[in-house]
């Protein structure tokens, strides 16, 4: 189960994921309004066994003081090691979540530290990807090394893999990798060089698609 929360920002969202038959749960950046999380666990008798931010920028973490002395629990971010298992926080590390396993994918671009947490049938993409956009990032090493992470990380993924990003910024909160290979203009571009002219053009392109 996937619960999605508002929280506040520039449209930012946070995540639950629960393990129906365990009833642990999952909190993927808790900003803004961590309570509001915290609360549905409660209130649900939910076990809170992790918590991820996607990347180090303030509107996914402001939360974490008040999350941690809530709950106990330090939202993890890249590098750091989960003191449950002693996992470190990197490409490929898998960590064990009720009867499945949760697995982080480095996907650097928009800031060097951002992750995906893909759990399931679900990625969660913090903002590398949001339905029909991409994550800001300058126009030279930034925007390559996001086109490397979108291309060789995210769209290997299954197309049924479903996508929930960090904004609510795109034409829906909600997406898969197979609808966003279709559609998302950044993700049809032929090569990184017309990537990132659609980058350093995108005011343009979106007045004249009609896209807000």
């Amino acid at each position: 189960m996937i619960k999605t929360f508002q929280t506040g920002g520039d449209r930012n969202l946070a995540y639950l994921i629960v393990d129906d038959e365990t009833q642990q749960a999952v909190v993927i950046d808790p900003s803004y309004d961590p309570m509001s999380l915290i609360a549905y666990a409660r209130e649900n008798a939910l076990e809170l066994v992790y918590a991820f931010n996607t990347h180090d920028h303030h509107d996914h973490t402001n939360g974490n003081e008040a999350f941690e002395a809530e709950t106990g629990i330090v939202p993890l971010k890249f590098g750091d090691q989960d003191p449950r298992t002693e996992q470190r926080i990197e490409d490929g590390a898998r960590l064990p979540f009720g009867k499945t396993t949760l697995e982080i994918i480095h996907t650097p671009g928009h800031t060097p530290d951002s992750i995906c947490i893909l759990i399931g049938d679900a990625v969660f993409t913090g903002d590398t990807l949001f339905v029909g956009k991409v994550g800001g990032t300058d126009l030279d090493e930034g925007a390559r090394t996001e086109y490397r992470s979108l291309h060789d990380k995210l769209l290997t993924l299954p197309g049924t893999t479903r996508v929930y990003p960090g904004h609510d910024v795109g034409a829906d909160s909600s997406s898969t990798i197979q609808q966003e290979a279709e559609t998302n203009p950044f993700l049809l571009q032929p090569d990184v060089d017309a990537f990132i002219d659609l980058k350093a053009n995108w005011a343009q392109y979106k007045k004249e698609h009609g896209i807000a």
